[in-house]
């Protein structure tokens, strides 16, 4: 019989799952904190009833791994068994042709060495002696032949009945077995599906509870539609979420390689094509609108000398394409001119790559009309007081100005509303995991950016060593595991989590995470585990995340970090 216990225990499992999430009503938060209240309690009474029989459940599942291990031993024997008598009716098949010839020559011989026609054969005495002995000896023989036969013969039989016997016992016991071991993986299973179930609902609500008290206190939680794509499918929201396997985790930047300063690029095209101007673009970038300054005479280049400010320098400027819209290229050429003004007034030489601003020498010599234009229709046009950083794309959100959007707000699907968008940046919401911005880039032989819940649960172990008290031994090994990449002495994910697990961590799995975003940066990030919920600041797994991603995955971003983490 199964146990009683267990059975009860299977019995509580069932009427648990008839447990529902009721609706919230008036206020919405404190309906959801009864709700969890009540999952919790449901599923602490889940765990108390299962629990004192975990020792007996593991008893019983281990006396059935010991009676199949024995049921495998009684089939072999079994086997064996039926392979002698097998050998033995082949033997028997031989035995049974000698037994038929024995049985006919005993008879014939009984006939013919009868006792009475010996003596009238007239033989002597001692012939006739002779002669009834050796008929004796010859006698004796095939009865022995004869009974040892008979003998076997009876002995495989009742093996074979014996034997038979005991495999319709086996399959019996076999039926039982398996009977018993599926009712005790049914209580099992019910009871951890519950409890999963569950656990579950609770990390959904608390996500929910998450977004609730985000709102109150000036934090969101970012909506992203489909149509934020990036210019490499795998890396965009909507190859994730049609390509990426179910559980799988992602993590994508608001805005490319930038520090957030300034002018937006991709955002200033977005406010010509709305219908700005130059000035307008660059007064809700920078506060300031152009003044006239003499920028006549020279500026000393990296590696070309000394050239004509604005008759070379600037119409060699490569910093957006020209075929963008005549307002951003102005906008950009009166940025560009009163970055290198500075370096021209004081005599300093300007670096021509993107620690500078990126010049190209050729471009200079035959510079696009529309650049020219732009160039000499700002002529000698600078902004005062300001250094005027920009960068391609600043995922909606520039400092200072703010949230860089149609509505000056931000929150929830404040991507939909940003300049960033209106001027078709490939990197406003994108997943990093190649060096630099082309798709050709090196990957480290990775085909996309996509994460596994046991790589989520590493970089989380990761970020729980460097920030919980690691030492420099401990924290020396978060490296990624990709080592043809990166070389070094990576921890293994099963190592890391070992070590993590004296800092909280020591997580396997997640299941859930809540981003929970700020004022142009991501404030914290909320995973939930299978050792509980997880909190991390923003800069902090950013950071974990750069230092222990494989192959070349990275928020590349400087200063504040401004990411999200996805999860299908």
């Amino acid at each position: 019989m199964f146990p009683k216990k267990l059975l009860a225990v299977f019995v509580i499992v069932c009427l648990l799952f008839t447990y529902t999430i009721p609706l919230a009503h008036a206020d919405e938060l404190d309906q959801i904190n009864k709700e969890l209240s009540e999952l919790t309690d449901a599923l602490n009474k889940s765990i108390a009833a299962t629990k004192p029989l975990e020792s007996q459940l593991q008893s019983l599942a281990s006396q059935i791994d010991g009676i199949k291990k024995r049921v495998g031993g009684i089939e072999a024997d079994l086997a064996e068994k039926k392979k002698n008598i097998d050998k033995g009716y082949v033997t028997m098949e031989k035995q049974q042709n000698i037994f038929n010839r024995t049985v006919r020559d005993f008879y014939i011989k009984s006939y013919y060495n009868s006792p009475l026609l010996t003596f009238l054969s007239g033989a002597s005495a001692a012939s006739i002696t002779k002669v009834l002995a050796y008929q004796q000896v010859v006698a004796n023989r095939d009865k022995a032949i004869i009974t040892n036969i008979a003998l076997s013969i009876a002995d495989l039989e009742e093996k074979s009945a014996l034997l038979k016997s005991e495999q319709k016992k086996l399959i019996a016991a076999k039926l039982t077995l398996d009977e018993q071991s599926k009712k005790l993986d049914e209580v099992v299973k019910g009871a951890k599906a519950y409890q999963q179930q569950v656990s579950t609902k609770i990390a959904e609500l608390s996500q929910k509870q998450q977004e609730i008290l985000n709102a109150r206190s000036g934090g969101f939680t970012a909506t992203i539609g489909d149509s934020d794509l990036a210019d490499d499918y795998n890396a965009s929201i909507k190859g994730f979420r049609e390509a990426a396997p179910a559980g799988s985790f992602a993590a994508f930047s608001f805005g490319a390689y930038t520090h957030r300063k300034g002018m937006s690029q991709y955002g200033a095209r977005g406010r010509a094509q709305a219908g700005q101007d130059a000035k307008a673009i660059l007064k809700a970038y920078y506060g300031r609108e152009p003044v006239g300054k003499d920028t006549g005479g020279t500026i000393k280049v990296a590696g070309f000398g000394e050239m004509d400010f604005e008759g070379k320098y600037l119409l060699g400027i490569a910093e957006m394409p020209s075929a963008w819209h005549p307002e951003a290229l102005k906008a950009q050429a009166i940025a560009a001119r009163t970055y290198a003004y500075r370096y021209k007034t004081e005599g300093k030489e300007i670096c021509t790559t993107e620690a500078c601003q990126v010049y190209n020498d050729g471009k200079a010599g035959n510079p696009p009309d529309a650049w020219r234009q732009a160039v000499e229709a700002t002529r000698g046009q600078v902004l005062e007081d300001v250094i005027t950083y920009y960068a391609s794309t600043h995922g909606g959100f520039a400092s200072p100005i703010g949230w860089d959007t149609t509505d000056g707000q931000g929150g929830g699907n404040f991507t939909e509303r940003s300049y960033d968008k209106l001027g078709g940046s490939p990197w406003l919401y994108k997943a990093w995991y190649r060096k630099g911005y082309t798709n050709s880039g090196d990957s480290c032989d990775r085909a996309n950016p996509w994460l596994s819940s046991s790589d989520m649960a590493d970089l989380i172990n990761g970020a729980m060593v460097l920030y919980g008290g690691g030492n420099g031994d401990e924290t020396g090994r978060i490296t990624p595991t990709t080592t043809s990449c990166w070389g070094g002495n990576p921890y293994s994910q099963d190592e890391l989590r070992s070590v993590s697990d004296k800092y909280g961590g020591g997580i396997s799995a997640v299941t859930l995470v809540s981003v929970i975003q700020g004022n142009g940066q991501t404030n914290e990030v909320v995973f939930q585990t299978d050792k509980g919920e997880k909190r991390l600041a923003g800069d902090k797994f950013k950071t974990a995340f750069n230092l222990r991603a494989p192959g070349f995955l990275s928020i590349p971003q400087s200063g504040f970090a401004f990411y999200n983490i996805e999860k299908k």
